[in-house]
């Protein structure tokens, strides 16, 4: 049909603009129907009509959105001609628009339920025709809404009969709208608008997990398991669509608090994920960074951090971006409540501070804080509970497979570099570090490569490096090996040092009873290892005075092989106070739970416990904190081995401890003749015809005597003249007392 040319008009009344029709006068065109409007040669816009008797006959109003749309101006001549629809292919199937406010200072958060929205849609604009890239107004909830068809697709006309559709989907540019048609709801671009329900798009969403990341590449090795359990607890509800995470009723978790020991990797975790995850740039702050000398600027300095979110969820709404707040040294700013007594009472409102920011009132949902302390027992316990910093994760020191990854991470630049020596095995490396923390195993690698450096270092009046040999640099097993046994030392781990000088002339088994001991010690070693009934296993060696009770407790703590050995002696707190000696046993005992197998000797507990028979006299503080530290069962997954020694097993006993090991063994000392000849023969110094006299003299005599303090009388012994020396020797064990009568061998 041949059109005929009208003039465009403004719409006659409000209601009228937003019923996306043009208005014609009733002489000119009929309500419902289609009109093509032809503004150029190519360009072409479909309308359904609407009459009203105020339109001048011979024009066409149009809205100012439709008039933007296709390009009209006030009094421009169209050509309009009648559009008739092909029912079978230009039925909307499913109509995608996207929508935002009007006006923008009309904006508000408010959810709009899209399921709804889309009912009114289809009762409002029902049998009328709609083209791609359309833009029209549109009234919901007295507030008046852009839309913009982004896309149209056709609906299978055998559905339409009844039948079972195609899955196959076609575009059309125009279509016309139908009870049956569906709707979706897409927020624009930078909009404000909260959508709700399940007629709003799922389009591809950004996801939150940056694509291209990787554990090795980001620097982390040892805490996959930590990863995957964060990933559970903070971040499966932002990675799934929003839509089912509202229909669960699902909140985001806001809090993860990082704890554990020095260089295992904390800070390093919190500034990575922050790179994971498709967030804007985390804001990293050290605790001490916020107190601040002047009144309120600590807790000013608290609201900046939260600043930007609370202003784009103000603006964006359940649509905001997620904002990482990473706490470095927690511990500093959130301390307990009222435990700092003295104080202004800064600490206090601080915590009050960022607890209101996490989880006030006016609580936040597009904040992520992650905490790192060494100290967890420090922090406020409000700020732990669920709703905060709910997900506490120990990043503890790494099993032998994560020991395995970060060597690999710190060698990687290496092997591509081909200065890796072929005999570095990185699984015996991992086997030899047992307890060493991510930080240590980088400087064993650090130690290693300048053990290599040095020796490309000429030695001459100046410090030149032979540029040649340089060239041909490697790394070997000898470097590693090197700087393993003098450089790097694990906090959390054996000094072979400490415990190597109890037993520094070795074991003396001078008879069956000796290897009774360290048989039953090794029986203990077996029990702490492979039960899991006794995670917890005391032992007291108790004896004499000199009859080495502490050599044969380092010799069970050596040949257990466990990786964290403690010798707590009183010799390295002497001139300590009360206090400070109950803080330094409590450290060794926290340090051993930190490791999975550990192993700690209490040595000489009398003296720990500052005792003298005059009086007598001890220190109940000390007392009491190792009559809770030997019953304290160790962390869920680690074992504790204790050995304590003592010299005097009444005075434990008046005080109560001795119930608090799980078993004693008791450490003799030489009380017969022929031991003693044993242990000449074993200890060595004398020659054969010397023991012969000695063994005259001591046979069938009673002895009573400490292995420690023969080695003394020994050694003492033989700075005498050849002659003298089985003389000399005989006098001081009747000197000491320790050569008794024929009558003593009974004892």
């Amino acid at each position: 049909m041949a059109g005929w040319i009208m003039q465009a008009a403004r719409c006659p009344t409000d209601e009228l603009s937003l019923t996306n029709c043009v208005v014609a006068n009733e002489k000119d065109l009929k309500t419902g129907q289609h009109v093509v409007i032809k503004t150029s040669p190519t360009h072409k816009y479909v309308f359904t009509v609407k009459t009203h008797p105020s339109v001048v006959p011979g024009t066409i109003a149009f809205s100012l959105p439709q008039r933007k749309w296709a390009g009209l101006s006030l009094n421009q001549e169209v050509e309009v001609s009648i559009y008739n629809f092909d029912t079978s292919k230009q039925y909307v199937g499913t109509m995608t628009l996207e929508i935002d406010f009007l006006q923008k200072k009309n904006s508000d958060s408010n959810p709009y339920d899209t399921d709804k929205m889309a009912i009114e849609f289809i009762q409002h604009f029902n049998a009328q025709a709609f083209c791609s890239s359309q833009q029209f107004v549109f009234s919901y909830c007295d507030k008046l809404f852009l839309l913009l068809i982004k896309e149209i697709e056709a609906m299978d006309p055998s559905i339409l009969r009844g039948e079972q559709g195609s899955s196959k989907k076609s575009k059309i540019d125009i279509g016309l709208l139908h009870g049956n048609s569906q709707v979706i709801f897409e927020k624009a671009e930078n909009s404000s608008i909260s959508l709700v329900g399940k007629a709003k798009t799922r389009g591809a969403r950004q996801s939150i997990i940056n694509p291209d990341w990787n554990f090795e590449r980001m620097g982390i090795g040892g805490l996959d398991k930590e990863f995957s359990d964060i990933f559970r607890r903070a971040f499966a509800s932002r990675v799934f669509p929003p839509d089912i995470v509202e229909q669960m009723g699902c909140k985001h978790v806001k809090g993860i608090l990082l704890f554990g020991p020095p260089g295992c990797g904390k800070t390093l975790m919190a500034r990575q994920i922050g790179k994971m995850l498709n967030a804007r740039e985390p804001k990293v702050v050290n605790g001490p960074e916020i107190l601040n000398k002047y009144v309120g600027e600590s807790e000013a300095n608290i609201r900046k951090l939260f600043a930007d979110a609370e202003e784009e969820q103000k603006r964006l709404g359940v649509n905001s971006g997620l904002h990482i707040i990473i706490f470095d040294e927690i511990d500093a700013i959130c301390k307990q409540r009222g435990s700092m007594a003295g104080s202004t009472g800064v600490h206090d409102t601080v915590v009050n501070q960022l607890l209101s920011k996490i989880d006030g009132v006016e609580q936040l949902n597009n904040i992520l804080v992650i905490g790192m302390t060494n100290r967890p027992d420090l922090i406020d316990e409000a700020l732990l509970r669920p709703g905060r910093l709910e997900v506490k994760m120990e990043i503890g020191l790494p099993d032998e497979s994560g020991r395995v990854q970060i060597l690999n991470i710190h060698t990687s630049r290496m092997k591509q570099s081909n200065m890796l020596a072929t005999d570095v095995d990185i699984k015996e490396l991992a086997m030899e570090t047992k307890n060493f923390s991510g930080a240590e195993l980088e400087g064993l690698v650090r130690a290693a490569q300048s053990t290599a450096m040095n020796r490309h270092i000429k030695a001459s009046t100046q410090v030149e490096v032979d540029t040649e040999k340089a060239q041909k640099l490697q790394v070997t097993r000898t470097d590693f090996l090197a700087s393993l046994n003098n450089d790097i030392k694990p906090a959390f781990g054996t000094n072979q040092e400490d415990y190597s000088s109890y037993i520094l002339n070795g074991i003396v088994k001078w008879s069956n009873a000796v290897s009774d001991i360290l048989g039953d010690g090794e029986l203990l070693v077996q029990q702490t290892k492979n039960s899991e009934r006794t995670p917890l296993v005391t032992v007291l060696l108790e004896g004499p005075p000199h009859s080495g009770k502490t050599a044969l407790a380092a010799k069970i703590a050596e040949d257990s092989e466990f990786p964290f050995i403690k010798i707590c002696s009183p010799d390295k707190m002497i001139g300590f106070s009360e206090i400070a000696k109950c803080q330094a046993i409590k450290k060794i005992f926290d340090d051993a739970y930190k490791s999975q197998l550990s192993c700690v000797v209490v040595d000489d507990i009398e003296r720990l416990l500052d005792f003298v028979p005059i009086g007598p006299r001890f220190s109940n503080s000390v007392l009491q904190s190792l009559l809770v530290l030997l019953k304290k069962t160790p962390p869920r997954g680690r074992k504790l081995l204790i050995l304590g020694t003592t010299s005097r097993k009444d005075v434990l006993q008046e005080m109560g401890m001795l119930d608090s090991f799980s078993t004693t063994i008791h450490i003799p000392n030489i009380a017969r003749g022929e031991h003693l000849i044993e242990a000449l023969e074993l200890l060595g110094g004398f020659q054969e015809d010397e023991r012969t006299k000695i063994a005259k003299e001591v046979r069938g005599k009673g002895v009573w005597l400490g292995i420690k303090k023969l080695q003394m009388l020994i050694e003492m012994s033989l700075q005498m003249h050849p002659e003298y020396r089985v003389k000399k020797f005989l006098a001081l064990l009747t000197e000491e007392g320790a050569l008794g009568s024929d009558k003593l061998v009974a004892i």
